[in-house]
């Protein structure tokens, strides 16, 4: 029965081949001078209403271009031989408190030094830097510079950026220096991937289809209008290559991560204020009466916390966090450490059958516990 159905649409589609053939060539026939000439007229008007669009995407590459920087970090004697080591990344130019720095994902170049990073620009400038920090928990990583007449990316607010947004990916895919792709917003607030050696504890990206491959990482993802709303970071890939899955770390992230590294040595996280129950199932979601196993329960209010402020109690059910639906105790601890210090959040919670909204400050974690120590990439190494 196959074979017989495959002979068909073998004959149906060598007749319609033969048909169409002889459709265009019976048109390509008819058109006399005038008409080419009328259609050539038509093309070109179709076009040039196209090109105000795609004006737009050169003028995006004309502006950040110049400061995107490819890096190679060559590996220290230790890790050459590691076949987890990539060599090849990306990076972005950011001005902060009138300094110049590049910003790049710290797996580019954890394995390396400040000698062994050369770091690229459009123009074909080559230098190292001068220090690093990074912060293994989020994968940021920040290089001090001292050459001199850099071009600073302008920083968007990644706050702003919704669903089916375009957006630009810039970097060095496959080592191809200065490459660039285009996409959209496909999703956000991601977590829970796997990434690395599980180094990645707080995990808040967005996710993007525009082709993002080995070499990208640390390059900047940009809107319209020119400005780094992400840092691209990791793909979702059966293959090693793109497979249309991105993902990127927000930039008021990445800002806000890079200039505590640089002014104080450290990340201070948000703190909350609440102990989850790691023995919350689908079976106990049943119970409380929720369709699937989301949320995080509550176990215990830590005193004079923002959730106690909040009038958090135990047994509540988290499900969102300042509109992002919680997924896990994991989704909710990132999406609370990763959270702006003093920024007001709105909670949606399950209490006793009843849905309560409760908005609240976010603290600050050193506040409740010891502060976690000032550290660089070379001390991380043990230098």
């Amino acid at each position: 029965m196959a074979a017989r159905y495959l002979a068909v649409a073998l004959v149906a589609l060598c007749s319609s081949r033969s048909s169409a053939q002889g459709i265009l060539s019976d048109s390509a026939a008819t058109l006399d001078e005038q008409q080419r000439q009328q259609l050539y007229a038509e093309l070109d008007r179709d076009v040039a209403a196209m090109q105000r669009e795609l004006s737009i995407y050169k003028r995006v590459v004309q502006l950040v271009s110049p400061s995107v920087v490819h890096v190679e970090a060559r590996p220290l004697p230790q890790y050459r031989f590691r076949r987890d080591v990539e060599e090849a990344g990306s990076g972005v130019v950011i001005r902060h408190r009138d300094r110049d720095y590049v910003l790049t994902n710290r797996h580019v170049i954890k394995h390396s030094d400040e000698d062994g990073i050369r770091l690229e620009l459009v123009d074909g400038r080559q230098f190292h830097p001068t220090r690093i920090w990074s912060d293994r928990e989020t994968d940021v990583a920040v290089l001090a510079v001292a050459e001199p007449n850099l071009t600073p990316a302008r920083i968007g607010d990644s706050n702003l950026m919704e669903i089916g947004d375009i957006v630009m990916a810039f970097g060095s895919p496959f080592n191809l220096r200065q490459s660039v792709s285009r996409g959209i917003i496909s999703a956000k607030g991601r977590s829970n991937l796997d990434l690395g050696e599980g180094e990645v504890q707080y995990q808040n990206f967005l996710q993007t289809d525009a082709a993002i491959n080995p070499g990208n990482s640390g390059g900047p993802l940009v809107n319209l209008r020119g400005e780094v709303i992400g840092l691209n970071t990791a793909i979702a890939s059966n293959s090693g290559g793109n497979d249309g899955i991105g993902f990127s770390i927000p930039a008021n992230i990445v800002v806000r991560i890079a200039g505590q590294l640089v002014d104080q040595g450290r990340v201070e996280r948000g703190f909350l204020g609440v102990t989850l129950d790691s023995r919350f199932d689908a079976q106990a979601a049943q119970f409380v009466g929720l369709p699937r196993l989301v949320g995080a329960r509550v176990t215990k209010v830590t005193d004079r916390s923002p959730a106690a402020v909040a009038d958090l109690r135990v047994d509540d059910i988290i499900l969102q966090f300042n509109g992002l639906p919680v997924e896990d105790d994991d989704h909710l601890i990132s999406l609370v450490k990763l959270a702006e210090i003093g920024r007001d959040v709105d909670l949606l919670v399950l209490r006793d059958g009843q849905l309560l909204r409760r908005r609240t400050a976010i603290g600050r974690l050193g506040d409740f516990r010891s502060p976690e120590p000032a550290v660089t990439e070379a001390a991380a190494r043990g230098k």
